[in-house]
């Protein structure tokens, strides 16, 4: 993915290309229609769930507001960096939940941005005592765009290797607005989960030279908790517990397989992704090995990830840092209602991280 900007860093003339530039843009923000397209991963799934799949929507928590921050290739000048505000909310009749998902993308150097922010709804089912259903979908409104200011063109470079300040380059490439819809579904109970998604189902039109759509991007992923210890003490639960988690994720031309493993014992998590799980008749991918602590105090939690890289290419380019900080809350009065009335839902057991 980062090939072209090693290849920028030993021919500084490369500079002068508007084109390789822009090339270079679609490329790191992953919105290109080439088989290499991916949108942003966060190191932490859960704790950007809605990300994953809209059936998420409600099923941690009565209502949650999340800020997420991630920051890729740390070593590069054009370090990669996204920030993220998620909220959900569960209606009071269990069986609906409505969300917010904004995301901003942008990387320094080449001063691509792109501005992404839709509403997503979901509708919860209880099929029996343990096993229930969840459906979502979510609309999105996007805009990329890419900004002049940082680059450099042929013109502008004299002899002397003075800078000017004009350019004869016409700056025609307008801001791309597209629309984007997802759906997705869970299956679930207590202690295991299986859910798909589709984003993208609309392959809405991209790119600032061809007309490149984003891909559909399709995703799989599951999970089980076996718990140790399970108590509620003062009306807050506690628990030991270990949830090991599977991830499948194509997009275009591109696959990747993940294997998780988590271990909570209230109120601290710590837990390890392994991102690259080889695949039968696929190429080896880039292998990247995550590792993951949170804690959660009162109604807020609070998460860290490092994104270590196995694969000399991407080793070579630095990691990943990601925080993540949530404010959830849980009525613990409503709780007792629905208990009272049989009509609470199971919370669905998959980390919060």
């Amino acid at each position: 993915m980062w090939v072209s900007r090693a290849r920028y860093r030993l021919c500084p003339q490369w500079l002068c290309s508007r084109k390789h530039w822009l090339l270079l843009a679609l490329w790191v923000a992953a919105a290109s229609g080439s088989a290499q397209a991916q949108d942003l991963y966060f190191a932490q799934p859960y704790a950007n769930r809605m990300q994953l799949n809209p059936a998420y929507a409600g099923l941690l928590d009565d209502y949650s507001i999340t800020l997420s921050y991630r920051n890729q290739f740390p070593t590069l000048a054009g370090t990669f960096q996204t920030s993220q505000l998620a909220a959900d909310y569960r209606f009071r009749n269990q069986h609906s939940a409505a969300g917010l998902l904004v995301n901003h993308d942008r990387t320094g150097s080449v001063g691509y941005t792109r501005f992404q922010a839709g509403g997503v709804y979901a509708y919860h089912l209880r099929l029996n005592e343990q096993l229930n259903l969840s459906g979502g979908a979510s609309v999105s409104y996007g805009l990329q765009r890419v900004s002049y200011g940082n680059l450099v063109f042929g013109d502008q470079l004299s002899d002397d290797g003075v800078v000017r300040n004009l350019s004869l380059e016409v700056a025609d490439y307008k801001p791309v607005h597209y629309v984007t819809a997802g759906v997705g579904g869970l299956l679930y109970t207590e202690q295991f989960w299986v859910g798909a998604a589709a984003h993208h189902v609309n392959q809405p039109t991209l790119g600032f030279v061809t007309q490149a759509t984003l891909p559909l991007r399709l995703n799989l992923q599951g999970g089980y908790k076996v718990y140790f210890v399970r108590t509620t003490v003062k009306q807050q639960p506690k628990e030991i517990s270990l949830t090991p988690t599977v991830s499948y994720t194509r997009q275009g031309g591109s696959q990747r397989a993940e294997a998780g493993l988590y271990f909570t014992a209230t109120p601290l998590t710590v837990g390890a992704v392994y991102r690259g799980v080889p695949l039968p008749g696929a190429e080896r991918p880039q292998q990247v090995l995550a590792a993951i602590a949170g804690v959660s105090v009162g109604s807020f939690r609070l998460g860290y990830s490092y994104d270590m890289s196995l694969s000399q290419f991407s080793a070579d380019l630095g990691g990943a840092h990601e925080i993540s900080l949530a404010l959830r809350e849980f009525d613990s009065l409503e709780v007792a209602w629905r208990r009272l009335k049989r009509r609470n839902y199971p919370t669905i057991p998959c980390p919060a991280f």
